[in-house]
């Protein structure tokens, strides 16, 4: 089996809430989601979808998901995609960084390599852990009386795991922190996600104010130094997860007792692979994990459901389930979420189909 041509599409992802707001004014209201198609010689096709958070979230954005694809995949034709070892190997070869391009090879492989021997990606990636996935729910950055009250929306549908994002004014975040949790059950788990978003100074601030909270403290910070200071002064557990973006700087965050959860993107790290290295270093290491990606649609959702279905439950945080955010369905047979819970499938690869009548005439084409 032979790589033979890449395609990929475009496909518009709006949200059903209208917009998703989180630190520093940042705001997305449309997603600019790409499809990636892997053909073989032999007929087979498979998928995978990249959708950036936005340039200003990581060092990725839509239209470099298809500019790197062009000088990407030419590099890859004729080679077995089932030899996923030997395909990342040669991305990077071929391609220094940009770890979200490499993502939609690298996915769409694993899902050809489950269609090619009749399995499902979360067998192939270690087997199923679990009957489900306990999913979160992030609660867009509005006035806290607004997201306490989306929080007891959420948890009326079956969430019990919640980030609020924060990362504003202190003084707010903290009134948001406090309205969301008085709300929940003492058994739900609330992640205060700053995205960055405070100085070391204000993120001491709000931490201090929360104390008495049962709550946790997500990525306070800009850099990892200042996360690290914030979490050597607090009790709160505490989350990484723009920072760690290699194994490298998963191994240091671990040597620092810098993190007690990690938060592992699919496209920050560079597809199933190297993501499926950091997880079971983590497994090894003892480190909760929050597995998912930057944003996507059905095939995003679906990519997820796999790698948290192979990850044993007690290291498995939570996840995510993108496609019940936005209001268009970019594949059929993605999880859907019951009760705050999803499942991988149990079909070959992903288990996905994508609507074609929904990806339209693809935008790039390289054989």
């Amino acid at each position: 089996m032979k790589i033979a041509r890449v395609k990929a599409y475009r496909v518009e992802l709006p949200l059903k809430e209208g917009s998703y707001k989180w630190s520093g004014g940042k705001s997305v209201s449309v997603f600019d989601s790409t499809i990636v198609a892997v053909e073989t010689e032999c007929g087979l096709t498979g998928f995978s979808e990249v959708c950036p958070l936005g340039p200003f979230y990581l060092p990725a954005y839509a239209d470099g998901v298809r500019a790197g694809l062009k000088e990407l995949v030419p590099h890859l034709i004729g080679y077995d995609p089932r030899e996923l070892g030997v395909l990342n190997h040669r991305m990077d070869a071929a391609m220094r960084g940009h770890a979200y391009v490499k993502t939609g090879i690298d996915v769409a492989c694993w899902d050809l390599l489950g269609k090619a021997t009749g399995l499902p990606v979360c067998q192939l990636m270690g087997g199923r852990f679990g009957d489900s996935i306990r999913l979160y729910r992030a609660i867009s950055q509005v006035p806290p009386d607004e997201m306490a009250h989306n929080v007891a929306g959420y948890s009326a549908e079956g969430y019990t795991r919640f980030q609020l994002k924060v990362g504003g004014d202190p003084d707010t975040d903290i009134e948001r922190i406090r309205a969301a949790r008085e709300i929940l059950k003492p058994s739900d788990r609330l992640v205060a996600d700053a995205n960055t978003g405070w100085t070391q100074h204000e993120a001491m601030r709000v931490v201090r104010a929360v104390k008495d909270l049962d709550v946790y403290i997500e990525q306070p910070c800009e850099s990892y130094e200042e996360c690290l200071a914030v979490r050597r002064n607090t009790d709160h557990p505490f989350v990484l997860d723009e920072n760690v973006n290699s194994l490298g700087m998963l191994l240091k965050a671990k040597s620092d007792l810098a993190m007690d959860v990690v938060n592992l993107k699919i496209s920050k790290l560079g597809g199933l692979t190297k993501t499926k290295q950091a997880r079971d270093l983590c497994v090894s290491m003892g480190i909760a994990m929050t597995l998912e990606d930057s944003w996507g649609g059905d095939i995003t959702t679906a990519a997820i459901s796999h790698l948290a279905h192979s990850t044993p439950e007690e290291f498995r945080f939570t996840s995510t389930d993108f496609n019940s955010y936005v209001t268009v369905s970019n594949a059929t047979g993605a999880p859907q979420r019951e009760n705050g819970f999803m499942k991988a499938s149990t079909a070959p690869g992903l288990g996905i189909e994508p609507r074609m009548d929904v990806l339209g005439e693809p935008v790039v084409e390289i054989s």
